[in-house]
């Protein structure tokens, strides 16, 4: 028996790449899965607690305002440097905590949050100093092509708190924006937009349509308070007011406009009958036309039909003594003629053509030849002369204003380009252009007779009461 039991043989062990180790360190690791040694606790990571302190501790002591004013006793150069140089520093804080390329780096806390909006609004929320434009001055004293400059003094401060406040809400999600920024702090930043430093305004421009882009629920809200401010520039504001913040604001509303989908909808028709199309009446047009007439021309690349409703608009507030703003709409028709299509304009033509026709013999030179040159309009040549009827019915008045100029006009320039027209529509439409002239020097001969006529029915009127007057 013991020697059978010496004989069997003991199962072969499995072989094993690689012999499990037997350490001490092994056996804990056995026990703890973790990791961590038996009588050792596992560090926590470092908290932030202590460095979100100090920021929110160097934020606050940046919610002082210097005035910069020269006769302020309470301010030094030293302190505003100071100031200058802690709030780099939150910016720079702000930058590297909302850096997409640092993983390592958090969204900024919520008390930090709230430390750099109070901040921001103690520094910028502030009343406007009265404004630099004369108000009593009569318009015929003030140059219009120069728009009043005026720098804001405390700009070395504001500058990098509108770079604090926009890296805040470009490193920020909507729903951090949506806790902390609510509708009195987007008011307060349209306020702003009063402002006549052109610096503050296009870093205003860039912040609100940032909160726009992110903050989808107040779209509404402040597409309703851009309006608002719209709407002040046309019926509230006086004449000598300024507009200032309106070209911002209107490329605001051209990148917005731009995003609508078609058709479009009542509340965006309405936007533009009842904000935009009246801003073309305003004394202050000059200062921000170019953006009103991209947001219009948006419009009408949408929905053709509108057009309609913008010409007529325009036509019906044409101005009468200030040709810069003749010149500007001129243009602007102009842009709205390029796009529109053929049955559009067949509508349109006479009452644009009647009124471009009628600048054409303006006493104001600039304005006579801005009217001149829509004929160069490649798009309007084409437009006239393909739609059938069209030239019937727009060509006599252009026929009489340029006859007129030719002799009578003061501008030896304008004389020289109603030259080159008359010999353009004589290539175009010679035989109605030849026929137009017949009827106008038809209409002059019979507008003479009835003018002589008149003339001696007066002296004969005269001479009866000369004579019953000698009785």
């Amino acid at each position: 028996m013991g020697a059978a039991a010496a004989e069997v043989v003991a199962p072969p062990r499995p072989t094993s790449a690689k012999r499990r180790s037997t350490t001490l360190k092994f056996l804990f690791e056995l026990e703890k899965p973790d990791g961590v040694v038996p009588g050792t606790a596992k560090l926590p990571p470092p908290s932030p607690e202590p460095e979100a302190d100090s920021l929110i501790d160097k934020i606050a002591s940046c919610n002082r305002v210097f005035t910069f004013a020269d006769d302020a006793a309470d301010e030094c150069e030293e302190e505003r440097d100071a100031k200058r140089e802690r709030l780099v520093e939150v910016l720079g804080a702000v930058r590297s905590s909302g850096s997409a390329g640092n993983k390592q780096q958090q969204p900024l806390d919520h008390r930090v949050m709230v430390a750099l909006l109070k901040m921001v609004g103690a520094n910028l929320f502030r009343a406007m100093p009265p404004s630099a434009y004369p108000a009593l001055l009569p318009p015929d004293g003030v140059d219009e092509e120069t728009p009043v400059m005026v720098l804001a003094p405390s700009w070395p401060h504001l500058q990098v708190v509108y770079d604090i406040l926009l890296s805040v809400v470009t490193a920020s999600d909507a729903k951090t924006l949506r806790h902390h920024v609510d509708r009195a702090f987007l008011s307060s930043l349209l306020a702003l937009f009063r402002s006549e430093d052109p610096r503050e305004r296009d870093r205003l421009k860039t912040v609100y349509h940032q909160l726009y882009s992110k903050l989808t629920c107040e779209r509404a809200f402040m597409r309703r308070s851009m309006a608002a401010a719209f709407l002040r520039f046309v019926y509230e504001a006086s004449t000598a007011e300024r507009h200032c913040g309106a070209a911002e604001l209107l490329e605001i509303c051209g990148s917005i406009i731009n995003g609508f989908a078609v058709p479009l909808k009542e509340e965006h028709r309405a936007f533009l009958a009842r904000v935009l199309l009246p801003l073309h009446r305003t004394r202050w047009v000059h200062t921000y036309h170019r953006q009103l007439a991209y947001c219009v021309l948006q419009f009408v690349h949408k929905e053709p039909g509108l057009a309609d409703a913008v010409v007529t608009d325009i036509l019906r507030h044409w101005p009468v003594t200030n040709c810069q703003k003749e010149v500007l709409l001129i243009e602007e028709l102009e842009e709205i003629l390029e796009v529109l299509e053929p049955k559009h304009f067949q509508k349109l033509a006479v009452p644009i053509c009647a009124r471009i026709a009628r600048c054409v013999s303006s006493y104001s030179s600039q304005v006579a030849e801005r009217a001149l040159y829509v004929w160069n309009n490649e798009r309007f040549v084409e437009l006239a002369t393909a739609s059938p009827g069209v030239m019937e019915k727009i060509l006599p008045a252009f026929v009489a204003s340029v006859e007129s100029n030719l002799e009578l006009h003061w501008s030896k320039c304008v004389q020289q380009v109603t030259a080159s027209v008359k010999s353009l529509l004589q290539q175009v439409a010679p035989d109605l252009y030849a026929r137009c002239a017949d009827e106008l020097a038809t209409r002059r001969s019979e507008a003479e007779v009835a003018a002589a006529v008149r003339d001696a029915r007066w002296r004969k009127l005269e001479t009866a009461a000369a004579a019953a007057a000698a009785k």
